[in-house]
């Protein structure tokens, strides 16, 4: 293999007539592969900056969906919680709001077993079973929120009762608060019937 010679820092010898022309075809084809390297080179380079620019990409749109999907499901779970309390305040025989999340499991003014509550759901954000918890003058729970600080993706478009979520900068302002509305029926919506007590002493 002929070694390249950088043009401009090394002058040519004298040489022969037909030596000059294969010494400059020389100098010419090395030249030519140098640039032809360089350009490989390069668009190796263009090649793995769109292949990053695609992965991470790729990358913050799943973030965002799983993100999306999270948020789901603490409306979800927080609504199911509000609904659980409402259940258990317009219970008989008082109306009063739970001392503890676990009351909704079992409600202990009842002689047998009344759930307002299958079971107590975890923060989808967080990923633990621990709420904040919002608090009447007696100390008992109106309501549930999520202990996370981070900023929702969601902004807009809620229904219902959580339309007040809209432009929150945390997801602890997703408060899930039961407030009994004034002339409601006594009688729990969607009320799970209540274990007799000879079964649920059998189950004890």
């Amino acid at each position: 293999m002929v070694a390249c010679m950088r043009i401009g820092k090394i002058k040519p010898p004298a040489l022969h007539a037909s030596r000059q022309v294969r010494f400059c075809y020389v100098i010419n084809n090395c030249t030519f592969i140098t640039r032809q390297h360089g350009f490989t080179y390069l668009a190796v380079l263009i090649a793995l900056a769109i292949i990053g620019a695609t992965l991470a990409s790729t990358g913050m749109v799943w973030h965002t969906a799983v993100q999306r999907e999270k948020e789901r499901e603490l409306l979800f779970v927080g609504n199911q919680i509000r609904q659980a309390i409402g259940r258990y305040y317009l219970a008989e025989p008082v109306k009063q709001y739970p001392q503890t999340l676990d009351d909704l499991l079992r409600d202990p003014r009842q002689p047998g077993v009344v759930r307002h509550l299958r079971k107590l759901y975890p923060d989808p954000i967080t990923g633990t079973t621990e709420w904040g918890l919002l608090k009447g003058r007696d100390g008992r729970i109106t309501g549930v929120y999520s202990l996370s600080l981070a900023q929702p993706i969601k902004q807009a478009n809620f229904r219902g009762a959580d339309q007040m979520f809209a432009e929150k900068e945390k997801y602890s302002d997703w408060q899930f608060v039961y407030r009994p509305t004034p002339g409601r029926a006594t009688t729990p919506r969607h009320p799970i019937a209540p274990t007799p007590p000879a079964q649920a002493d059998a189950k004890r």
